[in-house]
């Protein structure tokens, strides 16, 4: 289930993604994204929709979402 997501994530918003974490739990993971951009207000926008897009998968369960910026 993480590959749809994964490659999602890049073709639709151009953003580095990967699994950070938790690869040797089944039906878990952790996902790491980055967005580079000019604004800092363009790249919230980004991570929102970013964000949105992972929620949009019916079968995922969102636990947490941490902001580093």
């Amino acid at each position: 289930m993480i590959r749809p997501i994964v490659e999602g994530v890049r073709r639709r918003y151009q953003a580095a993604v990967a699994e950070v974490d938790h690869q040797d739990k089944w039906q878990r993971a952790a996902l790491g994204v980055a967005v580079v951009s000019a604004s800092a207000g363009h790249a919230r926008e980004v991570m929102e929709a970013v964000e949105r897009f992972v929620w949009s998968f019916p079968e995922v369960e969102v636990v947490g979402v941490h902001d580093a910026g």
